[in-house]
């Protein structure tokens, strides 16, 4: 059964880390059903980006398994159904 989580991930070097985070997200972009983006405007290199994700358990794990690989990325994911 497909799960709806919504998922934050921060990024802490946001010019070094970007190209790394945007090429994990088109790799599960049938899965992200809507995205919001924003960078602190008192901090350059912090982002935030806020998924709605829906899928199986299996495939929102190894989406947040892949971005946490990537150097200065948090994530945090809180199911909703």
């Amino acid at each position: 059964m497909d799960k709806l989580s919504i998922v934050g991930i921060l990024v802490d070097k946001r010019t070094k880390a970007v190209p790394q985070v945007q090429e994990i997200l088109t790799k599960y972009g049938n899965s992200i059903i809507s995205r919001f983006g924003t960078h602190d405007s008192g901090e350059r290199e912090h982002g935030l980006i806020t998924l709605n994700f829906r899928d199986k358990e299996e495939k929102l794990k190894a989406m947040i398994h892949d971005l946490e690989n990537v150097d200065a990325v948090v994530v945090k994911a809180i199911d909703m159904k």
